[in-house]
């Protein structure tokens, strides 16, 4: 349990159970999330859409994927309000229940050999419930850890979150694996791909034991105390917080990596229309590996986040990690298997955490407690939703067939992620920031040296 200094909120803090709250659930929510993609990619353009036309069927399969994360900036406004008003605990069980429901539920959802036309229809419908329930989960995830963490650890434990998320995506594959390996394709095709969406039953039972332990953090508690929560925080938001939303829309346009990694990068190499040949179990082996190797790194990006600050690790991140877009898209087109993994490993799995571990401090950590929610939510969502788009644009100006692909979407991702290193640059540092002075625009920060003393001392209680 950490100790309140000056400039911390006074109360219990659990920080190793709010961060480990934060992992698990996460992880649970974001193994609903990434099954879809998985499907998405490889199974849905042949069960869900028309046949005859396999690039159109690319496209939609793929826009399905993008429509999820139109419904998360309206998600992120009502989920974002609840966050600030009732509770960061309250919200992340409300998103916690309705991923779960609708993910179970796109498990017994009739083909479009079944039910023609409507198939599509009830697949988006339950995306946008998806969308809309994600958008609330890691602002509010972020918020508690962050709120409960120590002075000088915050970007240590807030990183859980997102290791969560990155184990959410291995556990995701790793129900798809022996499926689409052992079990023969025609059984795979007609029930076996429903099986990964059925077991979310386990993410509502084991996500509702694990979260109802935590309390609520000190800083939401002293301002509910004190009379200090906001009728509208989102308007508060927007009147006092509108510029850094702006750099966390622009930095948040950083999912252009997972996208291309895990969305484009698998209907590139496995779907025959673009003829590259790769077998969807040897495929769905490379965005595990990076994310293995993501999982360990993200706490030590977290903790390397605290000693020196937060924008250096999003810059390098960032740009490094859209540079090596190029060679992952060169690697799966002349279908080279280990140097594919390399690149991965690398893009994905080390040099992309830079940004991917950071986040989770960084972004809450720029505004103040009774709009941290709607803020973060607002602004990451939107930004997301703009890179969440782009698998159906890539398949469009890098359709089966054409030339250059991995230079055409290579070219595209490194923009964005310039565009997000930017907005990094501009952001104020924030690590040696006390909770209370968060989002103050005259706060000073903490010497150095006292940082440091202070730091030690929270790493020696823990």
């Amino acid at each position: 349990m950490a100790t309140a200094t000056a400039g911390e909120p006074s109360g219990k803090h659990q920080s190793g159970k709010a961060a480990a709250s934060g992992w698990i659930g996460s992880a649970l929510e974001y193994y609903d999330f990434f099954i879809y993609a998985t499907a998405a990619s490889l199974i849905f353009p042949q069960i869900f859409f028309p046949k005859g036309n396999p690039g159109a069927a690319i496209a939609a399969s793929l826009a399905t994927y993008g429509v999820g994360y139109v419904a998360r900036p309206i998600g992120a406004f009502v989920l974002g309000h609840m966050g600030d008003t009732l509770g960061r605990k309250k919200v992340l069980l409300v998103c916690m229940f309705m991923m779960g429901i609708s993910t179970m539920a796109v498990g017994v959802l009739p083909t479009y050999g079944q039910v023609g036309i409507l198939a599509p229809f009830l697949l988006v419908a339950l995306r946008l419930i998806q969308g809309f329930a994600v958008a609330g989960e890691i602002s509010s995830s972020s918020s508690m850890i962050l709120e409960h963490a120590p002075f000088g650890r915050r970007g240590f434990f807030a990183s859980f979150s997102l290791q969560g998320v990155q184990a959410g995506q291995i556990f995701a594959a790793a129900v798809f694996l022996p499926l689409a390996h052992y079990l023969p394709k025609e059984a795979f095709d007609a029930w076996g791909w429903r099986i990964p969406f059925l077991l979310s039953f386990l993410v509502i039972l084991a996500g509702y034991i694990i979260r109802r332990e935590v309390t609520e953090t000190p800083a939401f508690a002293e301002e509910s105390a004190q009379g200090q929560i906001p009728r509208s925080p989102i308007a508060e938001a927007f009147r006092l917080s509108w510029a850094d939303m702006l750099r966390v829309m622009c930095m948040a346009l950083m999912n252009v990596i997972p996208v291309v990694a895990t969305i484009f990068g698998a209907a590139y190499a496995v779907q025959p229309a673009y003829g590259i040949g790769f077998k969807a179990d040897v495929y769905l082996w490379i965005p595990v590996l990076g994310n293995i190797v993501a999982v360990v790194v993200i706490p030590y990006a977290g903790n390397l986040s605290d000693r020196i600050g937060r924008r250096l690790p999003v810059i390098v991140g960032a740009l490094t990690s859209g540079v090596l877009a190029f060679a992952y898209l060169y690697a799966i087109s002349i279908a080279n298997v280990p140097l594919a993994i390399v690149m991965s490993l690398l893009m994905w799995g080390i040099v992309y955490q830079g940004y991917n571990a950071v986040f989770p401090s960084f972004f809450p950590e720029l505004f103040q407690t009774h709009t941290r929610v709607s803020a973060m939510a607002i602004a990451q969502n939107v930004g997301t939703t703009i890179t969440a788009l782009l698998p159906a644009l890539f398949a469009a100006v890098a359709p089966p067939g054409s030339a250059n692909i991995p230079l055409t979407v290579g070219a595209i991702a490194f923009g964005v992620t310039a565009v997000a290193a930017v907005a990094a640059y501009t952001a104020r540092e924030t690590h040696r920031l006390h909770l209370n002075d968060l989002g103050h625009p005259n706060a000073q920060p903490v010497p150095k040296p006292e940082f440091d003393r202070l730091r030690e001392q929270s790493m020696a209680g823990a």
